[in-house]
């Protein structure tokens, strides 16, 4: 789904004035959310105080959030959609009552022709067509229009490779579940939460993290690095999508691209610094001879944006 870098639920974030040091803070733990405060400190040229510091006031402000990100396979979600929603009347409830869903990570506000987006992530088809006619049916909801995932050409939080190691037992769970809620923390204070020795949970989330079944990374606010813009487009193409998406997804403002069936073949956010770096991008687009048809829309609101949802119950 076109995605916005936001950090989990919407809501009111401390203003925080980042210098240099802090941004190069924030690009490093978003490479890596676990790196250790004495290789952060010697990569951004403090002290190991001051990094962590300044890193423990990032996310206290809200508007940066380490968290693990478990591959989608792991929790049996193997279908997705991206939904474009009209409503009779306020979108806003609408979104919101959306937003409920566990099936629905991502919920925002949007200009032009629809009033919401949504994606939406399932254990099967079955279960998303369910989904699909849940908020079919949800007072204030005139029209949905679907599009079905194929595949997820580029995504900041999507492991790219499959897992090479399963979830052992109960443990191994539980251990993800810490490092959802906070991808930072401590060995030890992990293995007070889980009820093993340091030892064995180090060697346990070492196990899971380097077998590809989850990542730790920062997920940023977009305005605390000066890309405030967000725009999502869905592409009409002729001819194969593979090599369009590919042109597309080398564009440095192309933050998320997915591959569609439904009434267009390619859907994304373009994550820009301003209106004009927007309409650039989508001028690049436009200018692909195998682009037919290029829709695009403004994210106003952010209501929903919860990729590190837990284990699934239903």
């Amino acid at each position: 789904m076109e995605r916005v870098e936001q950090v989990g639920q919407a809501g009111p974030v401390e203003q925080v004035a980042l210098d240099d040091t802090d941004l190069a803070i924030v690009r490093e733990l978003q490479t890596d959310g676990r790196l250790a405060y004495e290789t952060l400190a010697q990569r951004v040229g403090l002290s190991r105080p001051a990094t962590r510091m300044r890193a423990q006031r990032l996310q206290e402000s809200g508007a940066v959030r380490v968290v693990a990100i478990v591959h989608p396979a792991v929790r049996s979600l193997s279908a997705s959609a991206h939904l474009a929603i009209d409503t009779r009347g306020a979108a806003a409830p609408v979104a919101r009552e959306i937003a409920a869903l566990p099936q629905a990570p991502f919920v925002t506000l949007t200009s032009g022709r629809r009033a919401i987006m949504t994606e939406l992530r399932t254990a099967g088809f079955g279960e998303l067509e369910r989904t699909i006619e849940h908020i079919r049916a949800l007072p204030g909801v005139r029209t949905v229009d679907p599009l079905i995932a194929t595949r997820h050409v580029k995504d900041p939080y999507l492991l790219a490779e499959e897992p090479t190691v399963a979830l052992q037992d109960a443990m191994d769970e539980r251990i993800l579940a810490e490092l959802e809620e906070d991808g930072r923390l401590p060995f030890a204070e992990l293995a007070g939460r889980v009820g093993l020795s340091p030892g064995a949970t180090r060697s346990r989330t070492l196990r899971l993290l380097d077998g590809g079944v989850a990542k730790v990374v920062a997920l940023v606010r977009p305005e605390v690095l000066g890309m405030g813009y967000l725009c999502g487009f869905s592409l009409r193409v002729a001819g194969e999508a593979a090599a369009v998406a590919e042109r597309v997804a080398g564009f440095a403002r192309v933050t998320f691209l997915s591959t569609c069936l439904g009434r267009a073949e390619l859907v994304g956010t373009i994550t820009a610094e301003s209106f004009g770096a927007v309409r650039a991008t989508l001028e690049e687009m436009r200018a692909l001879p195998a682009v037919r048809e290029v829709e695009s829309w403004l994210h106003l609101e952010l209501i929903k944006e919860r990729y590190d949802l837990g284990p699934r119950t239903a």
